[in-house]
C-alpha cells in the first residue's frame, strides 16, 4: 500500500497491487491520507480551483434564476423528499407495481452482495460478455465492476470522468465530476499509456479518442447498467440525468438494461421531476437542465425502434434501512449533486479520497459512517469546520452541521471517542457552564496563546488592544492546529476590559 508522489496523479489515493482501495482497511484513520493531500499543492489547487468554480457558479445562477423563491424551493423540495421517506413502504409498493406493469422486473437487494449476486445472475442467464456502465454511485458501494469482470464479463465505464479513473486504476473523488483531482496532463499520460495513442493534452483531443473507443463498446455490448437519479412511484419510471450521452447509449443500445438504485432514489409523482430536475442541474452543474434527461419506464414494446429487450430494476438497501430511522431519515433526502462538497472548506483542502468511502464531502462524512459503522470512521464527523456552507448549499436543505454534531455525541456515547478527547472536551464543557469559570479558563488561554507567540511565533507591540501576535508551531498535542495555518493570539485586554471603559477609552 502506498501514497503516489505524482503530482500529475491522485496523490491522495491509497493502491494496493495497482487497484484503487475505495474502503481501506477498518478501522479508518482520516489522517494519513489527509495529511497526504495538505502536503501536495498541486492537488489542492486543483481541486480547490475546480470546487471553487462549481460553488460560485451555483451561488450566482440560482438567486438570478430562481430570486426570492430559491429557499422556498429547496424547502418545498426537502418536504416532498422529506414525505417520500417517511412513507417510503407506501411508494415502494406503488412504483414496483407500475415498473412491473410496464414490463420491468424488479430485485430487491438487501446488501452489496446480493445486488452483485442479481446482476451476475442476469449476466449469466443472458450470455452477456461485454457491459457498458454509465455513472453509478450504488454500483462504487457494491464493488459491481470488479464483480462482473472476474466472472469474465468485460465492463467499461462510459461516463468520461469514470472512464479515465477506470483505466487508471484509480477512484473517484467527487459524487458529480469523479475525476476533479485530476489535470488534463495526467489524462493525456493515461490514455497513451492504456489506449496506445499518442499524447496530446487537448480537452477536445482527449474527448475526442474517449468516444471513439466508446462507440465501438456501445455497438457490441449486450449488457447496459446504469444508476438511477430518480424513481417516479406513480408510473415506475426510472430517471437518469447526464450530459454526455452516455446513459442513453447504455440503456438504450444492449439488449438487457440494468438499473442498480437505492431505494431512497423515489418521488411520489412525475409531476414533481420539475422542481427536481431543476435544482439538481442548477446546483450540480450550473445549467438550467442536464442535456439529456432520460426518463425510462419498462423495455422496449412493440414496434420501438430502439430500447432494450430487458429491464431489470435491483433496489437496494445496504444499510440504507438503518439510516431511515427517525434521527437521520433527513439524510436520505440527497440527491447526490455535490454542492455540499464544492462548498466544504475542507474539502477544498484535502480532496475526496481523504474520506475513504464513496461518498465524499459533508455528505460522505455522515453516510459513510452509517453505512460502514461509526466505530470504523470515527474521525469522519469531524472532518468538517461546522461552517454550515453545505447546509446553505443544499438544494434540500438537509441540515448537514446538525447530523454531525449528533454524530460526535454518538460517539462520546458509546465511548467510540479516544479517551483523551472525551475528557478535554469534558474539561472545556465544564468551563463554559459557567460565568467564573469561563473568565478564569479565558484568562488563562490569553496567557498560554500570548506566551505560546513569544516562543513559538511572533507577537508585535502595539496598544493593549491593537497587539497582535502569531503561533506559527504549537507545541504538544496542539500542533495539529498549526500545521497549515498560524494561530492569531488574543490581544493583551479582552473585551470585558474595553466594555467598561469605552466611553473613554475607545480603541
Amino acid at each position: 500500500m502506498n501514497l503516489h508522489p505524482d503530482t500529475h496523479a491522485a496523490p491522495a489515493t491509497l493502491t494496493h497491487e495497482g487497484e484503487a482501495i475505495l474502503f481501506p482497511p477498518l478501522p479508518y484513520d482520516i489522517g494519513a491520507r489527509a495529511d497526504a493531500a495538505t502536503a501536495n499543492p498541486a492537488l489542492q489547487k486543483i481541486v480547490s480551483s475546480a470546487a471553487r468554480l462549481k460553488d460560485t457558479g451555483r451561488k450566482t445562477i440560482c438567486p438570478d434564476v430562481f430570486g426570492d423563491n430559491y429557499n422556498a424551493m429547496r424547502a418545498h423540495a426537502g418536504a416532498i423528499k422529506q414525505h417520500t421517506l417517511d412513507h417510503a413502504d407506501h411508494y415502494l409498493e406503488q412504483f414496483v407495481d407500475h415498473a412491473t406493469a410496464a414490463g420491468a422486473t424488479v430485485h430487491f437487494a438487501a446488501d452489496a452482495e446480493q445486488a452483485n449476486a442479481i446482476c451476475l445472475d442476469i449476466a449469466r442467464d443472458e450470455g452477456g460478455r461485454l457491459c457498458v456502465k454509465s455513472k453509478s454511485m450504488v454500483t462504487e458501494e457494491t464493488h459491481l465492476v470488479p464483480a462482473l469482470e472476474r466472472i469474465g464479463v468485460e465492463t467499461v465505464e462510459s461516463d468520461l470522468g469514470e472512464f479515465i479513473i477506470q483505466i487508471d486504476g484509480d477512484a473517484p473523488s467527487h459524487i458529480v465530476q469523479p475525476m476533479i483531482h485530476k489535470d488534463r496532463t495526467s489524462v493525456g499520460r493515461a490514455f497513451e499509456r492504456v489506449l496506445n495513442v499518442p499524447y496530446t493534452e487537448e480537452p477536445e483531443a482527449l474527448a475526442a479518442i474517449a468516444r471513439d473507443h466508446l462507440r465501438d463498446k456501445y455497438r457490441h455490448a449486450d449488457l447496459g447498467i446504469t444508476g438511477a437519479n430518480f424513481l417516479v412511484a406513480d408510473t415506475g419510471s426510472v430517471v437518469i440525468c447526464t450530459n454526455e450521452g452516455n446513459g442513453r447509449f447504455c440503456s438504450s443500445a444492449p439488449r438487457v438494461h440494468v438499473v442498480v438504485a437505492g431505494f431512497e432514489k423515489l418521488l411520489p409523482r412525475c409531476e414533481h421531476l420539475a422542481l427536481f430536475l431543476k435544482l439538481l442541474a442548477r446546483s450540480a452543474t450550473q445549467q438550467p437542465l442536464t442535456c439529456y434527461t432520460h426518463v425510462m419506464t419498462g423495455p422496449r414494446r412493440g414496434a420501438e425502434p430502439d430500447g432494450p429487450e430487458q429491464m431489470h430494476i435491483i433496489l437496494v438497501d445496504n444499510g440504507r434501512s438503518e439510516i431511515l430511522r427517525a434521527p437521520s431519515r433527513e439524510l436520505l433526502r440527497c440527491i447526490r449533486c455535490g454542492a455540499c462538497l464544492n462548498a466544504c472548506p475542507v474539502y477544498r483542502t484535502i480532496g475526496g479520497h481523504a474520506y475513504g468511502g464513496v461518498y465524499s464531502g459533508p455528505i460522505g462524512a455522515l453516510v459513510t459512517p452509517l453505512l460502514r459503522g461509526l466505530e470504523n470512521y470515527r474521525d469522519l464527523p469531524h472532518a468538517s469546520s461546522l461552517c454550515g456552507a453545505c447546509y446553505e448549499a443544499c438544494p434540500v436543505k438537509i441540515d448537514i452541521p446538525r447530523h454531525l454534531i449528533r454524530l460526535r455525541a454518538e460517539q462520546n456515547r458509546q465511548r467510540i471517542s479516544k479517551a483523551s478527547d472525551r475528557l478535554m472536551y469534558r474539561l472545556w464543557g465544564a468551563s463554559l457552564r459557567y460565568p467564573v469559570t469561563y473568565r478564569i479558563a479565558g484568562f488563562m488561554q490569553k496567557l498560554m496563546m500570548r506566551w505560546g507567540a513569544r516562543r513559538h511565533g511572533t507577537l508585535e507591540q502595539g496598544d493593549r488592544y491593537r497587539d497582535r501576535g502569531w503561533i506559527e508551531h504549537a507545541p504538544g498535542p496542539l500542533s495539529g492546529w498549526t500545521s497549515q495555518r498560524d494561530l492569531p493570539t488574543p490581544t493583551a485586554s479582552d473585551f470585558r476590559h474595553w466594555w467598561r471603559h469605552r466611553d473613554g477609552d475607545r480603541p
